[in-house]
């Protein structure tokens, strides 16, 4: 979808809100795209049009129940924003389109950027952010059944894995593409060992990127609950380190991570634990890559090259910030 297209879908879909005070403005057109949109009524909204053959209207209305549920509960998301009729969701062309609230911060940071000398205080902050994510969702009366992906084994490394069969990139090597096939391996037999455990799995965001936690004078705030869903908690926090693997100091954010989250809920696993999701999330990020862009994107090298770093530690069983 071009962004001339999506300004245009934006533009019509938005009067089932209300009436418009002024054209959307882009803010992000990707797969999905987002608009920061303006009602007469004095209403400021982020109105998303969500990418066609991801999520289907039952999983987006979940979603928008889950996160309407946290926000009436006093966690800091958007709150989800009802149509004129009623309804969460409007349809414009091929795409569904959603609002909520806007909400007025700035991204935590962005990948590629150190935090800097406040990162382990940020960190921190993160580690009790997801903690309180996951106890203001246990407290919440949702079905067990919530249709929404799940981040486990299957969806993390099986056959059908939700981004993609990362193990079978053409940005390395055979013998890459070996170590990635025996780190999935390892990865599976242990994630299987955790579920047969107890090991602490619900609903999670299953992408606490930098961009997707805003900072607000009152602390920090989730937005973009788009790939959230079912999941070991821990693989909050291996997203929340991925983009701190190559900074100065990323003990230091890993280790403040773990501390910002046990100040607040008991750790979903160990640092040897969070070595493992950080290296689930660089894997299923190199297979999400590779499924959407063209072969010259120089990002799947660089994805790629990130997932055979975690790779070896995974099995080695080493730690990449020790």
């Amino acid at each position: 979808m071009s962004a001339r297209q999506a300004q245009q879908m934006a533009d019509r879909v938005l009067g089932a809100w209300g009436r418009p005070a002024r054209p959307p403005r882009p803010v992000a057109v990707r797969e999905n795209a987002v608009f920061d949109a303006a009602l007469q009524d004095g209403r400021r909204l982020a109105l998303r049009l969500h990418r066609p053959g991801y999520q289907d209207a039952r999983a987006i209305r979940a979603e928008l129940d889950w996160i309407a549920a946290l926000a009436r509960a006093g966690f800091p998301v958007p709150m989800p924003v009802p149509t004129i009729t009623g309804g969460w969701l409007a349809e414009t062309g091929d795409r569904l389109a959603s609002c909520t609230t806007w909400m007025n911060g700035a991204p935590l940071g962005e990948g590629g950027t150190p935090l800097g000398p406040a990162g382990p205080a940020q960190m921190q902050a993160v580690g009790a952010l997801l903690a309180g994510l996951h106890d203001a969702t246990d407290a919440l009366a949702l079905p067990a059944d919530l249709p929404r992906h799940a981040w486990n084994a299957e969806g993390l490394l099986g056959e059908n894995a939700l981004w993609g069969r990362f193990w079978e990139t053409p940005a390395t090597d055979a013998a890459g593409r070996a170590l990635l096939r025996a780190a999935r391996d390892a990865a599976a037999a242990r994630l299987t060992d955790l579920a047969a455990s107890g090991a602490d799995y619900g609903l999670i965001h299953a992408d606490a990127l930098r961009e997707n936690i805003l900072v607000l004078p009152d602390g920090l705030a989730l937005i973009d609950f788009d790939d959230a869903g079912w999941g070991f908690r821990m693989y909050d926090l291996g997203t929340a380190m991925v983009q701190g693997l190559a900074e100065p100091g990323a003990a230091d954010l890993a280790a403040a991570l773990l501390t910002g989250y046990g100040a607040h809920r008991a750790l979903p696993g160990d640092a040897h634990d969070l070595v493992l999701f950080t290296a689930l999330r660089a894997f299923a990020s190199a297979g999400w890559i590779l499924t959407r862009t063209a072969p010259d994107d120089r990002r799947r090298v660089s994805h790629t090259r990130r997932a055979l770093h975690m790779a070896r530690h995974v099995v080695e069983g080493t730690t990449p910030w020790a």
